[in-house]
């Protein structure tokens, strides 16, 4: 039943994709935010998509805290769930990532039209520049700008090494950093077709102050926040490494 699931989620992705990559070449004469809110429907869709195929849920902790002006989002990063799910929980938000995505068909073109901060990481000093520059323009656009500290997803039960880019941005664009942790890895893993049943928990932390302080300090406890509430909300899903022998998760 597992694969069966799986199966009719992806077979909704495949069927849903390339329309909405079609409107998204024609959504790039509209403003950012109108046609951000119109290309984020897809994401919602597969978020209720996933819930009717696989039985997977989430709930969310510390909405509260996202009652601010945009600022800097730094979020574990384990699963695929997280790029969607965070379009249907989060105001406006762009993502900072790598240029090349944008390059992939059909996902790219919906990328594009989502004002994401694409930078080229070969080329160190220009990425820097073009991500103050194009994090100053989408602030000034209503938009909340999410970073993976630990850049890339990493399993349940395991830490990656947190970069101090976000906490960088945050300080120089003068807003505080909201830290995000969840265990989606736990049930849709990194780079897996299978997506198990289960409720995900998320948790987002009150607001980190970044004025007078340096990154490393403000990373520091964003990773701190983080991981504390890993601590707390990990261990319960099939594919946590605790669980899966038993469950037969990957």
């Amino acid at each position: 039943m597992i694969w069966l699931r799986s199966g009719l989620y992806w077979l909704g992705m495949i069927v849903t994709l390339p329309f909405y990559a079609l409107l998204a070449t024609f959504l790039l004469l509209l403003p950012p935010l109108p046609r951000y809110r119109i290309m984020a429907s897809w994401a919602k869709i597969m978020i209720v998509w996933l819930r009717i195929t696989c039985g997977l849920k989430h709930r969310v902790e510390g909405l509260e805290h996202l009652q601010i002006a945009p600022a800097v989002m730094l979020c574990k990063h384990q699963s695929a769930w997280e790029t969607l799910s965070l379009q249907l929980i989060m105001p406006p938000l762009v993502w900072v990532l790598k240029q090349e995505l944008l390059k992939l068909p059909f996902f790219g073109w919906g990328l594009r039209c989502l004002s994401p901060i694409a930078i080229d990481r070969s080329k160190r000093s220009e990425a820097g520049k073009k991500l103050m520059e194009q994090g100053r323009d989408r602030l000034a656009k209503g938009f909340w700008i999410v970073i993976f500290p630990e850049g890339t997803r990493v399993p349940p039960g395991e830490r990656g090494r947190y970069q101090q880019g976000g906490a960088r941005l945050a300080l120089d664009l003068g807003v505080p950093v909201v830290p995000v942790a969840h265990n989606a890895g736990e049930f849709w893993p990194r780079n897996s077709f299978l997506k198990y049943p289960g409720e995900i928990t998320m948790i987002i932390g009150a607001p980190i102050a970044t004025a007078g302080r340096s990154s490393a300090e403000v990373n520091r406890e964003a990773e701190a926040w983080i991981e504390g509430q890993m601590d707390r909300i990990s261990g319960v899903g099939p594919c946590h490494p605790a669980n899966a022998s038993v469950h037969g998760g990957s």
